[in-house]
């Protein structure tokens, strides 16, 4: 059924150039340490600067995280067995292969292709397997694939609510097929992405918790595995992996520097599994104690009933002055730091407010960490993706356009199209983390239509903060501007606030454009999708130096 693939039938490592079955071996695959690496798996209309040296682009305050300690030091051994390929896994040889399906093992909710391209033997031999549970794995006969064996394994579904138990089952899910590779003899195989969108997982926290479980477990059995790759079929998967792979596994000292700063603040314990502190044993070891004068023993005398509980508790003050006086106590107690947060807020609702005192909103509250607001992110993310918010969407508040002059893509915020009262507040939050979660991966621009807009149906900046809170900190290290066509001053005065009390990182690349024909220096007018009601109020606002008409809407609006 499988041909071996020619040598002109294969560029860019191993990627097919043409339609039929064939057989791609791992020296056709190009390894993860290999200089040609960053050009070599660029595909058709990709940019190949966004390649595997874009999460490594240097940021400010990076120079200051290289002095810290890498969680993931550079290992050429374990590099030298990391691949990835953009393909068709069944097209590997290689000695297993990597099968996400359900607890039924059926074929209808298989990783795609599998059983057409195996035979039906495959079908055959799962359904008297019996079934398999939620992050495990079973092993079967890879019959009509050129793997010798297929390793299937069943994802944990995702809901919010229980993101750290699905994140430990995903881990599980990796380790098991590595660890049923290894008991079955085998060195190499191709491991799909085992999160799947029916079951609602996010991918880029997916796609952490399987390249730091990988890089844990070779960690550890690194003699016995020769190869692992990385099979995508999806332009947002292969993405992915590019940016978070040499965060996990860096090729020199300068990847595994910048990594320090990028990581996750969680990136799980020694097999790659989250840790909940609430939930660790904390067990201080003993003190060492001096030694002493053996002391002769005595006969043992019972003292009176009425004597027994200050017998007790002058024993405990004894054991007490041998030990230290630090025992028993625990270290960064998840009970006590939570109790330091509620203070902490408890403080800033009771202190003074100066954003609430000037119509602002509730701009109190304590800063979020880098693990917080990666953990609020993906709740909001994983809820968005579950949701239908077609009805946001047709209200064309945000959408995005085309490209600025630069080739940055394009964010469209219409002010005039907020009607804060016909809108419910959570669901367009939902919906703009939905829209800009494939943007804010790199370099970006918003544009901002204020036109006949009225500050009177805008949310308060308490509520922009939390927006900016759920977006992290990619959002403002990505948004190359903001650009704001017909600002008014009461605009300008509320953009002064949000810089002063909400992120003035971001909120500081504020560039206000007063005219259409401004705003198309910086993003062409072919580019931009523009509501007629701009043009008019152009028009209005900047009358009488030269008529230009718009060739879409045939409005009149002024030359400079």
């Amino acid at each position: 059924m499988y041909r071996s693939v020619a040598s002109e039938a294969t560029t860019r490592g191993g990627l097919p150039t043409e339609v039929g079955d064939y057989v791609v071996t791992l020296d056709q695959v190009p390894r993860w340490i290999d200089a040609e690496q960053r050009s070599s798996l660029v595909y058709d209309n990709e940019d190949p600067s966004l390649f595997f040296s874009d999460p490594l682009a240097s940021v400010p305050g990076a120079e200051s995280s290289t002095s810290g300690f890498s969680r993931f030091p550079v290992d050429h051994e374990v590099n030298s067995k990391i691949y990835l390929w953009r393909g068709n896994p069944w097209n590997l040889e290689v000695d297993a292969v990597v099968n996400s399906t359900n607890e039924n093992l059926d074929e209808a909710h298989s990783s795609p292709g599998l059983h057409a391209a195996a035979g039906p033997g495959l079908a055959d031999e799962c359904a008297a397997l019996g079934g398999c549970r939620t992050g495990m794995a079973k092993v079967t006969n890879a019959y009509d694939l050129p793997a010798r064996r297929v390793i299937h394994t069943v994802g944990p579904k995702y809901a919010v609510k229980y993101h750290t138990a699905a994140e430990n089952a995903l881990s599980h899910c990796y380790r098991s097929c590595l660890e049923l590779l290894i008991e079955n003899g085998l060195q190499s195989i191709a491991m799909v992405c085992i999160y799947t969108e029916s079951k609602n997982y996010p991918r880029e926290p997916a796609a952490h918790v399987a390249i730091r479980t990988v890089r844990r477990f070779l960690e550890k059995q690194k003699d016995k595995i020769t190869a692992i790759v990385f099979c995508t079929t999806t332009s947002t998967d292969t993405e992915i992996y590019k940016r978070l792979l040499p965060l996990y596994f860096p090729r020199d000292k300068h990847e595994e520097e910048v990594a320090i700063a990028k990581l996750p603040a969680d990136v799980g314990d020694e097999n790659g599994e989250t840790v909940i502190d609430e939930r660790k044993i904390r067990i201080k070891p003993l003190p060492a104690v001096t030694n002493t004068a053996p002391i002769p023993p005595t006969a043992p005398v019972d003292p009176p009933v009425s004597d027994i509980g200050l017998t007790m508790r002058r024993n405990s003050s004894y054991l007490d002055s041998y030990l230290d006086p630090t025992f028993m106590s625990l270290i960064k107690d998840p009970d006590q730091r939570r109790m330091e947060q509620w203070e902490k807020a408890s403080h800033a609702k009771s202190g003074f407010n100066y954003g609430k005192l000037l119509g602002f909103g509730d701009l109190g509250g304590p800063p979020l960490s880098v693990a917080e607001e990666y953990s609020l992110h993906s709740r909001y993310l994983a809820k968005a993706n579950s949701l239908n918010l077609s009805e946001i969407a047709e209200m064309k508040i945000v959408y995005r356009c085309g490209v600025d002059k630069d080739g940055r893509p394009v964010m469209v915020v219409v002010g005039a199209h907020f009607l804060l009262r016909c809108l419910d507040l959570e669901r367009f939050v939902l919906y703009v983390i939905k829209e800009f979660e494939p943007v804010i991966q790199k370099p970006y621009t918003i544009v901002y239509f204020h036109s006949a807009a009225s500050l009177q149906m805008q949310p308060d900046l308490g509520w922009m903060k939390r927006l900016q809170q759920i977006l992290g900190r990619k959002h403002q290290r990505n948004l190359h501007a903001i650009y704001v066509l017909h600002p008014t001053v009461g605009l300008k005065t509320a953009i002064l606030a949000l810089q002063l009390f909400v992120d003035g990182e971001a909120w500081k690349k504020v560039v206000y454009v007063d005219r259409l024909l401004q705003l198309f220096r910086y993003v062409p007018r072919e580019q931009l999708t523009i509501p007629d009601f701009v043009f008019q109020h152009d028009l209005e606002v900047n009358g009488g130096k030269g008529l230009i008409v718009d060739p879409r809407t045939k409005y009149v609006y002024h030359r400079p």
